[in-house]
């Protein structure tokens, strides 16, 4: 009598990955959510996908602050994404040059006046993703990342 046979394991689709290197500036910021919206389409994603309109605002909120906060002169900032397929779950990371500049905690947020007129980015941020926060890998950079299940 024959041993049963085991199932065959199913591969399983390779995690992808996406890194640019962009300028500091508005400009760098909205080139990066231009380049974020046409690599989750490249994905599987289309433009006129949730995912992606969700994935294509946390990008311009990370990257505006990127510019705007962890801006030094002369120096980029990172873009990553890695999507991990076996769940659809998108790791969204910005490196910024100012490690000294981190954001509050996730969930120590404090809400906004009603009279700012900015200061709104990060709390879509934790409403929008479903975990974020900042790491610093070494003494000349922060990444604040936050991840997103697309499906």
């Amino acid at each position: 009598m024959r041993a049963p046979h085991p199932d065959p394991v199913q591969p399983t689709a390779p995690t992808r990955h996406f890194t640019m290197r962009l300028s500091a500036t508005p400009r760098g910021a909205r080139l990066a959510r231009h380049l974020a919206a046409e690599q989750l389409h490249t994905w599987g994603w289309p433009y006129d996908t949730e995912g992606n309109h969700i994935v294509t605002l946390l990008v311009s909120e990370l990257a505006t602050n990127a510019a705007v906060h962890g801006r030094v002169r002369g120096r980029d900032f990172r873009l990553r994404l890695t999507l991990h397929p076996e769940d659809a779950t998108l790791r969204i990371e910005l490196t910024d040059a100012r490690p000294a500049h981190r954001p509050p905690a996730p969930g120590t947020l404090p809400p906004p006046s009603p009279d700012d007129a900015s200061g709104r980015g990060l709390l879509l941020v934790e409403t929008l993703s479903t975990h974020w926060g900042t790491t610093c890998g070494d003494p000349y950079t922060k990444t604040v990342w936050c991840e997103v299940a697309l499906e």
